[in-house]
């Protein structure tokens, strides 16, 4: 769960004025959402401190399947994965959040020299990579407060390291679109040349198992949706009214895909940055999109992109997965773009 913007601007928040410079992202991004025909926003701002929390409060959730799937699969396959990444390595982990499942990754090492987390939610980003240094005081521990959505650079890889290996988890490439997540590929592959992607990805499974995920008894998932509202409120000076949006979260079996949404429950009008906008009752405003894939597709993907398919390590239901993804030192040029 998570999401995704378009991959075409340059941003890192990690420079003079990163509150400013994510103040004018966001107002213009949801200024430019209000006003498409079918409203929509990238699920990317869900993420302030606040919208973190609530997300890790999701992925406690009994219904919420996939991080405890996905921790099973590591806690089952570290030592595999770890002799495959080998030692000495540099660990590149996308969209990290709280650190929780890196940790488990870490763990199977042997003497890993560097992780760099990348992460939008600065705060909560710093929080949890100070924690992780007291936990593993000889690893050097370098955050980079970014937009992983954009283009971005790493710091130069430390002299005498072993292999480079990106971690994404959790499936949020599930939140790009089928373009967006070849070209996140792509670029990532580009970044760790010789190196090796460990890609987590939420399988197809039956509706109602995917609904209860996204419609959870305790609201979370409701809040943590509504939250890109209330953070309008907050930081853009807003005037949306909660009571007057009900969260909607549904497996649009077609496509493949959990789409989330905001319903206006009547007709209104709501003000951001001095200009108005109108909702009918019933209209949506569409906060994120989750794929789910087969093994087979997802494989077929990461070829489009120049990756080559290794180990997939799934759960016995079949659930959940993660993919080994070799990358070669250089990437033809020739390869398909979205």
């Amino acid at each position: 769960m998570l999401n995704i913007s378009t991959l075409s601007q340059p941003q890192n928040l990690d420079q003079a004025h990163p509150q400013a410079l994510a103040y004018s992202e966001f107002m213009a991004d949801m200024q430019q959402a209000l006003s498409l025909p079918r409203k929509s926003i990238s699920p990317k701002h869900f993420y302030d401190a606040r919208g973190s929390a609530l997300f890790d409060r999701i992925c406690a959730l009994p219904e919420y399947y996939p991080t405890r799937t996905e921790v099973s699969i590591l806690q089952s396959h570290a030592g595999d994965i770890g002799q495959r990444i080998g030692p000495d390595a540099e660990i590149v982990e996308f969209g990290a959040g709280s650190l929780h499942k890196v940790r488990l990754l870490l763990n199977a090492l042997e003497r890993p020299l560097r992780y760099v987390p990348l992460d939008i939610s600065g705060d909560h980003l710093n929080a949890s990579a100070e924690q992780l240094r007291g936990q593993f005081p000889k690893l050097q521990v370098l955050p980079l407060v970014a937009d992983y959505t954009q283009p971005w650079a790493l710091p130069a890889q430390v002299a005498g390291s072993g292999k480079r290996v990106g971690f994404f988890p959790g499936s949020t490439i599930g939140n790009f679109s089928p373009a967006e997540a070849l070209q996140f590929l792509q670029t990532t592959a580009q970044a760790l040349p010789g190196g090796a992607l460990l890609l987590g990805a939420d399988l197809i499974k039956h509706p109602a198992v995917l609904h209860a995920a996204y419609n959870d008894a305790q609201g979370v998932t409701a809040a943590f949706n509504l939250n890109v509202l209330e953070r309008a409120n907050r930081e853009l000076g807003a005037n949306f009214k909660l009571h007057q949006f009900d969260h909607s979260a549904f497996y649009n079996a077609p496509e493949q895909r959990i789409e989330m949404h905001l319903i206006s429950n009547c007709r209104q009008t709501v003000h951001v940055g001095g200009v108005v906008f109108s909702f009918e009752a019933g209209e949506s405003l569409h906060t994120e999109n989750s794929y789910k894939f087969s093994i087979d597709g997802l494989q077929r993907l990461a070829k489009r992109a120049g990756l080559q398919p290794g180990p997939v390590w799934t759960d016995p239901q079949h659930w959940f997965c993660l993919q080994w993804l070799d990358i070669p030192l250089s990437i033809s040029k020739s390869k398909e773009t979205p």
